[in-house]
């Protein structure tokens, strides 16, 4: 059972239907916060927050396209009508979109992969900055190992990029918001047990690929399995919690030492 050190507290949460956002729903439910929900479909945020309440907690769904600023900011309005106000923020959100060789990923791939990855996290950040900014808070941004340790993913040109953006954007905002004592950090996941990989368009990659082998596994510490979000959650925990009250700007790698690997 988790403290419950996040009691009062509302967290707004991306792409909380699934996956890490889930995961992490239902833990800081469990430590208090009212969950909010921001997705594209009703359907897996309204099962995650029927979940929550399942277990005693209270949440809302509210849908958008987190890469259409009126889309995004309705849905923050919906949350303080609601809510009345916001603590806690995590911009999870994200595609992996298409991993291809250059000259073969389009434009409008590449543009999709940046709006919601990148795009997304500005605009989630943006419409909740003037709500957080009431009482102080904490943002918690998703971004990889991919564009930050490992480079060794050929064709995820696209992908690496918008998360890697999102790192510097971290620590911008982290440093400007400082004084409102909003707090902003990254986490930087490797491979965990989610279904984000079923959607990734892998398209002609065996060309461009570099010829890598790790004969005893790519993860050192779990024996090359992958982590779990319920792993990811308990750090969001502490980022979003007092625990972490003096850090901020900082992005932190969960990966089981796999990015020092294979970087």
């Amino acid at each position: 059972m988790v403290e419950r050190m996040l009691e009062g507290k509302v967290a707004v949460i991306t792409g909380a239907g699934s996956g890490i956002g889930r995961a992490t729903a239902l833990t800081l439910s469990q430590a208090g916060a009212m969950i909010a929900a921001i997705d594209h479909t009703l359907e897996e945020s309204q099962q995650t927050i029927d979940e929550v309440e399942k277990n005693g907690g209270k949440g809302i769904v509210t849908i958008a396209d987190i890469s259409q600023p009126d889309q995004v900011e309705q849905s923050f309005q919906q949350i303080i009508e609601k809510c009345g106000h916001i603590d806690i923020v995590f911009a999870n959100a994200g595609i992996n979109g298409v991993w291809a060789p250059i000259e073969d990923l389009t434009p409008e791939e590449w543009d999709r992969t940046l709006d919601v990855n990148l795009k997304g996290t500005f605009l989630t950040t943006k419409y909740a900055v003037p709500h957080l900014k009431q009482q102080g808070g904490s943002v918690v941004i998703t971004a990889s190992v991919n564009g930050t340790r490992i480079f060794s993913n050929t064709g995820a040109t696209a992908y690496a990029t918008s998360k890697a953006a999102q790192v510097a954007f971290t620590k911008m905002v982290a440093l400007e918001l400082a004084p409102h004592h909003i707090r902003v950090n990254v986490i930087c996941p490797g491979a965990i047990e989610t279904a984000i990989n079923e959607s990734t368009k892998r398209r002609d990659l065996e060309q461009i690929q570099t010829p890598v082998e790790f004969p005893k596994g790519k993860i050192p510490l779990s024996e090359g399995k992958p982590g779990k979000s319920e792993q990811v959650a308990q750090l969001v925990l502490f980022l979003a919690s007092d625990a972490s009250s003096h850090i901020s700007g900082t992005e932190i790698w969960i990966d089981g030492t796999e990015s020092l690997l294979k970087g």
